[in-house]
């Protein structure tokens, strides 16, 4: 991607977040880029095309972070703690593309929005797979594997609705406390 495309890429990613995918127009991505709206056709093939980039490119960061993490012979804790700090560095670093991927893949078209949802089972089974190996190394609880996936999931990808870059704890201290909470709803008992 050019310097130009990236940049156009994120001034539309602004006006999805600000205003909603299906509200955003490319007139409106053109005017706040200072530029005529052909002219962004020439970057890209349209708004949707713009949508396209964002999604599947966060959900490339996602997988590569979660395979990383799973090809690495730590304890189910360990890679849990890492995937949690991973997750949560990637959707701090770009706050409006991380909104966009979250919430508004569903107006991708067919075939690429089935295409999204593998990608985004792929990365959930990730996360299955450590909390299954916990169970299996007696580090976990048993629990219903969806369900914890699903609701770690949902407390790490809440963030996009309230972190703020300037506010009194970092991206690290946040992703610290969050691996704590979770883990605590995890982590067995000691006997």
């Amino acid at each position: 991607m050019t310097s130009r495309q990236l940049e156009l890429l994120q001034i539309a990613q602004a006006l999805f977040k600000e205003k909603g995918y299906a509200a955003a127009s490319v007139r409106d991505i053109a005017k706040a880029a200072n530029v005529e709206p052909a002219s962004l056709y020439s970057h890209f093939s349209g708004k949707e095309d713009l949508l396209d980039a964002t999604c599947f490119e966060m959900a490339e960061k996602f997988l590569t972070a979660i395979e990383e993490v799973n090809d690495i012979y730590f304890n189910a804790e360990q890679r849990l703690h890492m995937a949690v700090h991973n997750h949560v560095k990637i959707l701090t670093e770009n706050l409006n593309a991380s909104y966009v991927f979250q919430r508004e893949w569903r107006h991708l078209g067919e075939p690429r929005k089935s295409e999204f949802i593998e990608l985004r089972n792929r990365y959930e089974d990730g996360f299955r797979k450590i909390i299954e190996n916990g169970i299996e190394e007696g580090l976990f609880n048993e629990v219903d594997i969806k369900i914890a996936t699903l609701t770690l999931l949902s407390s790490l990808n809440w963030i996009v609705e309230w972190y703020r870059t300037d506010g009194a704890k970092g991206a690290e201290q946040i992703a610290d406390q969050l691996y704590g909470f979770i883990l605590t709803g995890l982590r067995k008992d000691p006997l």
